[in-house]
């Protein structure tokens, strides 16, 4: 393999014991939790690849932190340490915490889109999709064709369609656009970056006409690492530098900062220079969240995030984070597993309808791949496809997903080389014995964010 494996730029201070159950076992267990990977208990899984948020490893430096946050219900001295980072991050006068991202959604969102507008996104994720539907307005995406090709190798293929963008403007009206939101990395295309052209070419059509736009920040810093290591005239500019530039073009962000920010729990609401909007958000986190200079978070939480604002955008860091990606997806190349290449930021899609051919959409390929590989070696992972997409929210029909994908999403600096060789072996392992696999029927389902609870069992 061409591929080597980054070394970790830390040392490991502190372990937490895991196990791993029998094959019987799991394949009970999995059973009992109606064939839902959300349903498991945490200590029967092995490897949890289930999201890469919140579930990253701390420094000690946050650690400490947490021991100096100040509790004080409003006013607390960690608030302000956390605004002044992100000011001096993302060049925004307005910062409002809140407890993730899918608050930092219900919060915003609510304020600025209804029945009867649309939300253009190069992809919208499970959350935000929701947040936009539960407004009355429809989520409509629109990314890159590249990006629907996953054995295809270009750079950015989570660009957004700025052709077709400015198409579904002019086709719904400019006046019921009520949002365009750029996603970066573009989670649901396989955590795919985003470049800094593709984002000032959006904005100059936002503007054009009048719409706001709003950046989806979860990975903001590995795209800006991308874009350090693929964009020409970014090679030698710091990732700090890249962050404020791609955000300059936007009016506002949403951030869950439970992910590039390397904290348990924690989100943001970043606002350009709108007095009058951020007003309205401080009113609305009140109700929902909690007073504004907590926004529903512990004292220890903000200062957490205040530091891991900075420890996510080092640049030995992001190489290690990165390289993790690069060296399992080496490892499937050499086994001739397809996934959403090249690889992106926060974990590997795998192609599951590749793997699959035999299992139809509605039969949901990339939950079957997840079950298996639950089976096969005690991997929780998550499917980014049809099951997760859901149905049409006016006609009730099965939608049909542009991709399959497993996402084998790597909790930051919290697991070795040896766990990603257990990965890929347990897909190499499914792989010689997938024509026997078969395909998923849901029993019961909720009418939002079904995959979260949804019960299935294998189709016979």
């Amino acid at each position: 393999m061409s591929v080597k494996y980054v070394p970790e730029p830390f040392r490991i201070k502190m372990v937490e014991t895991i196990k791993m159950l029998s094959r019987e076992e799991r394949e009970q267990k999995i059973a009992e939790a109606k064939y839902n990977l959300f349903n498991l208990k945490g200590e029967d899984v092995y490897i949890d690849l289930l999201t890469d948020s919140g579930t990253n490893a701390m420094s000690q430096e946050q650690w400490a932190g947490v021991m100096r946050g100040d509790e004080a219900y409003a006013g607390a001295s960690s608030y302000f340490k956390l605004v002044e980072s992100a000011q001096d991050i993302f060049g925004y006068k307005y910062i409002q915490p809140v407890h993730q991202g899918r608050a930092a959604e219900k919060v915003l969102f609510g304020l600025l889109m209804g029945k009867g507008q649309y939300s253009i996104s190069n992809m919208h994720f499970d959350t935000t999709r929701a947040h936009v539907e539960l407004s009355g307005a429809r989520a409509i995406d629109c990314v890159v064709p590249e990006a629907a090709n996953p054995s295809l190798r270009v750079p950015f293929k989570g660009n957004m369609d700025v052709k077709r963008l400015e198409q579904l403007i002019k086709e719904h009206g400019a006046d019921k656009v009520a949002l365009v939101i750029m996603t970066i990395t573009n989670n649901s295309a396989g955590g795919q970056p985003v470049s800094v052209q593709n984002i000032r070419e959006t904005s100059e059509i936002c503007k054009k006409y009048n719409i706001k736009l709003c950046i989806d920040a979860a990975r903001y810093a590995e795209n800006a690492y991308f874009i350090k290591q693929r964009e020409p005239g970014y090679e030698n500019k710091s990732i700090k530098e890249i962050v404020k530039e791609v955000f300059s073009y936007a009016d506002m962000f949403t951030m869950s900062a439970k992910k590039d920010t390397i904290v348990n729990m924690g989100g943001l609401i970043g606002i350009k220079e709108d007095e009058k909007l951020y007003q309205l958000c401080k009113g609305r986190t009140i109700s929902f969240e909690g007073f504004i200079t907590y926004g529903g978070l512990a004292g220890r939480d903000l200062e957490a995030l205040s530091i891991g604002l900075y420890e996510g955008i080092d640049e030995n860091y992001l190489k290690y984070r990165i390289g993790q990606m690069e060296y399992l997806a080496g490892r499937l190349d050499d086994a001739g597993i397809a996934y959403q290449s090249p690889v992106g930021g926060h974990g590997v899609f795998v192609d599951a309808k590749a793997m699959f051919p035999q299992i139809p959409y509605y039969e949901f390929p990339a939950q079957a791949l997840a079950v298996e590989l639950y089976k096969e070696a005690g991997i929780r992972t998550t499917d980014i496809g049809s099951y997760m997409l859901g149905n049409d929210p006016d006609t009730g029909k099965q939608l049909k997903a542009e991709f399959e994908f497993t996402r084998l999403a790597i909790p930051r600096r919290v697991y070795t080389q040896a766990h990603i060789d257990i990965m890929a072996d347990a897909l190499i392992a499914i792989k010689e014995r997938a024509s026997a696999v078969k395909g998923y029927k849901i029993t019961w389902e909720p009418p939002i964010l079904r995959h979260f609870q949804a019960s299935l069992e294998p189709l016979k």
